[in-house]
């Protein structure tokens, strides 16, 4: 694992007040360092938008837990999934995500440098990012939670150990 987080641009899609109508929305790239430098982050990744456990409890636990983060002085939280923006927008949409960030590395690219892309061909899911977590200040990783077993094609990646609970502990011992 990388001591500090891959440089790579996201394609990410925010919405525009001057736009109107069903689709407000308008392309913005955003860097590694636009989102890192400087601050204090929790980014946890999933395998994929709409699967089981991502949507049963990886992203709900961080999302109920996002104030206690903030109190223990995270600027954000943050979910990376090997998705692009449209289905990681319609997935928040879908599971009523108002407080964490969604960030898309739909090419995988961040994934791959983190050494976390595995290949989940045998579901049909292509290539994904092993789940994990990760606190991160100013660009270094201080601390990161990766569920065990970092294999291509597991039959499920359970949440073990990047869990918000887990992330919680370690802030609050740290």
């Amino acid at each position: 694992m990388p001591e500090v987080v891959p440089q790579v641009t996201f394609h990410t899609r925010v919405r525009n007040p001057a736009l109107e109508g069903p689709n407000p929305f308008e392309w913005k790239d955003v860097t590694t360092d636009d989102i890192f430098k400087g601050r204090r982050i929790v980014l946890f990744a999933v395998p994929g938008a709409f699967t089981p456990a991502c949507s049963e409890s990886h992203l709900p636990g961080y999302e109920a837990a996002y104030d206690d983060f903030r109190a223990l002085g995270v600027d954000e939280v943050i979910c990376l999934s090997v998705n692009d923006a449209f289905i990681l927008f319609q997935w928040a949409k879908a599971q009523g995500i108002e407080k964490i960030r969604m960030l898309p590395d739909g090419n995988g690219e961040f994934s791959r440098l983190m050494g976390m892309l595995v290949d989940r061909s045998a579901q049909g899911m292509g290539l994904r990012s092993w789940r994990y977590s990760m606190l991160v200040e100013d660009g270094r990783i201080v601390k990161l939670f990766a569920e065990p077993g970092l294999r291509d094609n597991p039959p499920g990646v359970p949440v073990q150990v990047s869990d918000a609970g887990t992330m919680l502990a370690f802030l609050r011992g740290a």
